[in-house]
């Protein structure tokens, strides 16, 4: 049985991700980012960091907002995104834009799947892989690689004047690495709640429509960040991956 405390956890946790989102939206109303995609961007990061999240976006994302930017851009400055943001919170951002794309894959995915079910039987379940899970687990990736590159080609193309093609190539190249450990951290977690925190040590089912589940969700993406964080370190310090 699921304790009454977990479900409460639960509950408040993702109230406490879907209002920092809302809060982030309404700011970025009144002041847009400078890059559009990032507007994408903070919204989904915020709905599993949450405060967090706020305290990031009110620290440093509002730097490349649009009124922080135009003035700076106008007089010829280094933007101040790039004068005010130390190297770690460049990483973190990062390494959030890599988590934004993965969150809003894995989140179609698993909805997808609970409707239609017979996606999981496309991708292998029961026929290959015991677990719904595992099957589902590939169409997050699929998804998750895919919103993860195209947010990553209207962040590169711009920053750098590239071309269609060669946006697409840098994009694969900058956010191929940062998310396959984003989602080995996420993966990983998600496996530990399925298995050991739910079917063995509370005797009960982990299923997409509770909020349970998306609470797993959300510390799952946290383990995803700090699997994703390094490498996002090696690929803005090798020049791969944009300082944002």
């Amino acid at each position: 049985m699921i304790p009454d405390w977990l479900h409460a956890i639960a509950i408040i946790s993702l109230l406490m991700g879907l209002v920092s989102a809302i809060v982030i939206i309404v700011a970025e109303m009144r002041d847009p980012q400078h890059m559009w995609i990032m507007n994408v961007v903070w919204p989904l990061f915020a709905l599993f960091a949450s405060v967090a999240a706020l305290w990031l976006y009110f620290r440093y994302g509002v730097l490349a907002s649009h009124g922080s930017m135009m003035p700076a851009m106008k007089n010829n400055k280094t933007p101040p995104n790039k004068r005010f943001t130390p190297f770690g919170i460049m990483v973190a951002k990062g390494t959030a834009h890599c988590g934004s794309g993965c969150a809003l894959g894995d989140i179609i995915a698993e909805w997808l799947v609970f409707f239609v079910p017979a996606i999981a039987v496309w991708l292998g379940y029961p026929s290959f892989f015991s677990e719904k899970m595992y099957a589902t687990w590939i169409l997050d990736f699929i998804l998750a690689f895919g919103f993860g590159v195209v947010f990553q080609y209207f962040t590169i193309k711009p920053m750098r004047d590239l071309s269609f093609g060669q946006g697409i190539y840098q994009a694969i190249k900058a956010d191929t690495l940062s998310l396959i450990a984003w989602q080995v951290g996420m993966y990983g977690f998600m496996a530990i709640a399925h298995f050991l925190i739910f079917k063995d040590l509370l005797g009960a089912e982990l299923k997409v429509p509770t909020v349970e589940f998306w609470f797993m969700m959300q510390i799952a993406m946290w383990c995803g960040f700090a699997t994703s964080y390094p490498v996002n370190v090696w690929l803005i310090k090798s020049g791969v991956k944009e300082k944002m």
